[in-house]
């Protein structure tokens, strides 16, 4: 619970070691980012979420070894016209289907020849109303986003020459015009790629701003508030080109969304950092004459603290690397690395950067002496204000006054609000987060409407039916939410494997399609059983999108009830190391992952009840525990190294008062500015970010207006000296302090 020492205080910001602390980090930015590419430029956006081994990826596989016809990545390309397609339209697309199969797209691989067909077989595509007709395009497989968007690019280039106009610009409603949007799976990689990267600059420069806002509202001081910012851009410079370089090395895969949230992270947990040394700081600079002394002694007490507060997210975060879901897995690396040097940054930068600017970094509002304030008033000629006093917390007052009454009003308050995270509806309709607007999402609306939902994304059963009959077709024809089955197609290498092609009568996306995965397995093994064939359950394979989502689903299941339990268990140990007592760590971390529920529920009760969202993107409940119960701790961590601290030289009570109402103004403008930050994600157009911001966000403020100040102090009052346990040497100096005071008085 030490800090590490004056000496620690001298190398990093010492007379000349500061110069050196400052130079070493400017030369090895620059090295890196000379040497190593940024993150950015290696982002993997199309990096497989599923191990090779999970069910719809073994389907996959046998689904092109032997249905190869029907490979790649198809763009369906949705032509609509309010007043209906009349044969020059239709001739028209005809010549465009022509054109793209003489002279394909970059990278396509297949065109439906709507060009070959009669005209009365081409009517026959359209929907009944004669509006709308679908033309599938493919592209080949494993093509980033940047070629497929040059394919489709392309496509939308040769319209505009064939048709005079662009209908992939031409609204949807109008009457005489005619309209074209590019959804399915190449289309929807598209948008969600454009998506995050417009995201990734705007994120930035938001975040920027509100941490610059914040500070200088809650310091005003410029060089004050641009301290933190200089760290968190030095953090940012050494992080991005060592993630590029081991992503460069395939050590790792990075993709735009976890850049974002990792730009995010280090602007609101990395500000936190440097604030709890600079308010330490300003606090002994109005008794300390001597800058240097000052700033020796915040970083010894404040040192500890924020070290193992960054050592509880680094190793929470690292956790993520024992996801099965590749998206979870991705962001242990980024995440955890990017705090590891944002707390040494902190710890050595920021030191720096306040020594060189001294007092002077508190400018205009500088914290003086008493005697120093005499003679600058002196000088200037000025009356001499009153010595600084710390304000007594009103807060810290009540919380060892009426420690029962705090606890009560706290957990019924919490406790109220985590009962609305039992109603959580999840989804893992990566559309439904896009914007209502984006030319895929219009896309399938229109598909929705004119034909079956189930188009979009068809389901591929596939079984090996060793050469016995079977009335498979039959049995999924007849199901209630099954709209159509296509005719029965063998296999290319093994005539026995026959591949059916499911249109659901649903949204294919919905919780609700995925749910009938297991229905359509059972189904299909029933028929092969009766058929006489061995081992039904080896000889049935089902891929598609809904069968994606479904394994997604069950990969999600599995790491939350095995990265949960991790995540807690390191957090644990490291309170047990650092706090050395049982109790506190059993009561510290059951309230942060008391104010996690709170958080899910209210952010529930704003997704749902306030903005509309029938559910929650589901990864978003695994996200916002990792971040939550690491940095909630943080604040934990802070409050309670201050009074554990201050223990040992005043009674109980006069130690969580005081330490309450000396870390209360750092912790809420931290947690105001971690808060803010993530807010920000929630002013983006994807909602799987929208819904985590403001999870995130509440979290954040729940811990900093609820559970750090009020709960956890109202807690360590209650349990008295048992809050200790089973620590000696606070225990002691519990039966000592009274008969001190006692001589005292």
């Amino acid at each position: 619970m030490h800090g590490t020492g004056p000496s620690y205080g001298k190398w990093v910001a010492g007379k000349r070691s500061k110069w050196v602390t400052l130079l070493v980090w400017v030369l090895i930015a620059l090295a890196l980012n000379l040497l190593w590419p940024a993150v950015g430029d290696k982002e993997e956006n199309h990096a497989a979420n599923l191990k090779e081994t999970v069910p719809s990826v073994m389907a996959e596989a046998i689904a092109d070894q032997e249905f190869p016809s029907n490979g790649g990545i198809p763009a369906l390309i949705v032509w609509h016209k309010e007043n209906g397609l009349n044969e020059g339209d239709l001739a028209q697309l005809q010549e465009l289907t022509a054109s793209l199969e003489s002279d394909p797209l970059p990278y396509q691989s297949f065109v439906v020849p709507f060009h070959k067909l009669p005209p009365q077989a081409l009517t026959a595509q359209l929907s009944e109303d004669q509006s709308t007709l679908v033309m599938p395009v493919l592209f080949d497989e494993d093509q980033e986003t940047d070629q497929l968007k040059e394919g489709t690019g392309e496509l939308e280039l040769r319209t505009e020459q064939l048709l005079g106009s662009n209908p992939f610009q031409a609204p949807i409603q109008s009457g005489d015009g005619i309209s074209a949007r590019i959804t399915g799976p190449v289309g929807i990689s598209i948008d969600a790629t454009g998506l995050f990267a417009d995201a990734d600059v705007s994120l930035m420069i938001a975040t920027v701003l509100l941490v610059l806002i914040l500070l200088l509202l809650i310091y005003r001081s410029p060089i004050l508030s641009l301290i933190p910012l200089v760290a968190v851009g030095f953090a940012y410079m050494v992080t991005s080109p060592i993630l590029g370089f081991m992503a460069d090395q395939g050590v790792i895969t990075v993709d735009s969304q976890s850049i974002a949230i990792m730009t995010v992270l280090l602007f609101g947990a990395g500000t936190d950092y440097c604030l709890f040394l600079i308010s330490r700081f300003r606090q002994l600079l109005w008794h300390e004459p001597d800058k240097r002394k000052a700033l020796f002694q915040a970083i010894t007490s404040s040192s500890g603290a924020i070290a193992m507060s960054g050592f509880t997210v680094v190793l929470s975060l690292f956790a993520l690397l024992l996801a099965q879901y590749g998206a979870y897995q991705r962001f242990a690396v980024p995440f955890s690395l990017s705090i590891l040097i944002m707390f040494i940054a902190s710890l050595t930068l920021v030191p720096a950067l306040l020594a060189i600017f001294g007092r002077g970094s508190f400018y205009p509002f500088i914290p003086r002496t008493p005697e120093m304030q005499a003679e600058h008033a002196q000088k200037k000629g000025k009356p001499v204000k009153a010595p600084h006093k710390e304000k007594e917390s009103w807060i810290g007052r009540v919380v060892t006054t009426k420690p029962w009454t705090v606890v009560l009003v706290a957990l019924v308050l919490l406790g109220g609000l985590a009962t609305f995270s039992s109603h959580i509806k999840f989804t893992y309709d990566l559309l439904s987060s896009f914007p209502e607007d984006v030319p895929s999402r219009e896309g399938f609306a229109i598909m929705g409407e004119q034909f079956s939902e189930g188009e979009l994304a068809p389901v591929r059963l596939m079984v090996n039916s060793n050469g016995q009959t079977l009335d498979l077709g039959e049995r999924l024809q007849s199901l209630e939410y099954v709209d159509r089955v296509s005719e029965p197609q063998n296999g290319a290498e093994n005539n026995n494997i026959i591949g059916y092609d499911i249109e659901l009568a649903m949204n294919p996306y919905s919780m609700e399609a995925m749910q009938h995965i297991p229905d359509l397995r059972e189904v299909a093994e029933a028929s092969l059983r009766e058929a006489g064939v061995s081992n039904p359950g080896e000889a049935v394979w089902i891929s598609g999108q809904t069968a994606t989502q479904y394994d997604t689903e069950i990969a999600g299941e599995h790491d939350a009830k095995l990265i949960i339990p991790v995540v807690i268990g390191l957090i644990t140990l490291l309170l047990l190391v650092y706090l050395r007592s049982v109790v506190a760590t059993v009561y510290l971390i059951a309230t942060v992952i008391l104010s996690y529920f709170s958080a899910l529920g209210l952010g529930w009760i704003i997704i749902h009840y306030g903005l509309g969202a029938e559910a929650i993107q589901g990864a978003i409940p695994l996200y916002s525990f990792v971040f939550l119960v690491a940095l909630g701790e943080d604040y934990n961590i802070f409050m309670i190294s201050s009074i554990w601290q201050k223990r040992k030289q005043m009674p109980l009570k006069q130690a969580i008062k005081e330490g309450v109402g000396e870390t209360s103004s750092v912790i809420t403008s931290a947690g105001l500015i971690l808060a803010g930050t993530f807010a920000v994600l929630a002013t983006l157009p994807i909602q799987v970010l929208v819904q985590f911001g403001i999870i995130t966000a509440i979290g954040v403020m729940l811990d900093t207006f609820i559970v750090r100040p009020f709960l956890v102090p109202a807690i360590t009052t209650l349990l008295g000296k048992w809050a200790f346990w089973p620590s000696k040497s606070h225990m002691a100096t519990e039966e000592k302090q009274p008969l001190q005071v006692e001589n005292n008085a």
